[in-house]
């Protein structure tokens, strides 16, 4: 959290942590980082009430940005804790295929897949670390991986509801300008 917050403020935002659902309902774009596990991250959302903050800010437009597990959390179901998840993006999350190794660990390209706003700063290498990833729809991903024998949505956009499978906060520059992107998108 640390290092985000940090990281978007070298962006020029103004960074809040919140906690209570209410100064959710206020925020003008939300940015969900995702720490652990996605059944713990999503009781800890759910016992503050926060999991039905997200899902009515996304339902009133807010632009939202998942990060890591974050990302993860924004879909329907995660086999992670065979955890529900938020919904908010169709798909599931699974295990990482065609990785050499678990949990993926370092530095890989991201690719763009077709036109969004959020994809303009790619391509980029940024910095992983997960064993699962998305089983996104195709009209959902803006963004791909690939390591050893597969490949995986590593961004992806869903309304005003988008995600990064990478760690921005420990990318650099590169991950910077998907945090500025994100910071000037409209959720269009």
């Amino acid at each position: 959290m640390r290092s985000l917050r940090a990281a978007l403020e070298r962006c020029g935002a103004v960074v809040e942590t919140a906690t209570d659902p209410a100064r959710i309902a206020q925020a003008d774009r939300l940015m969900l980082a995702g720490q652990g596990a996605a059944g713990a991250a999503m009781a800890a959302l759910a016992d503050h009430g926060l999991d039905r903050a997200l899902i009515d800010a996304a339902g009133r437009g807010i632009p939202i940005l998942g990060v890591c597990v974050g990302l993860q959390i924004l879909f329907d179901d995660s086999d992670e804790d065979e955890a529900r998840c938020l919904g908010l993006i169709p798909g599931r999350v699974r295990l990482l295929q065609g990785a050499q190794r678990l949990p993926h660990l370092g530095w890989n390209d991201v690719d763009p897949v077709g036109q969004h706003a959020l994809n303009d700063c790619l391509p980029l290498v940024a910095y992983f670390a997960h064993s699962f990833a998305v089983e996104a729809t195709v009209a959902s991903v803006i963004g791909v991986t690939r390591v050893d024998d597969s490949s995986f949505a590593s961004v992806v956009a869903h309304g005003n509801v988008a995600g990064a499978q990478f760690h921005p906060e420990r990318s650099a520059e590169a991950g910077r300008t998907l945090l500025r992107s994100f910071l000037a998108w409209d959720g269009d």
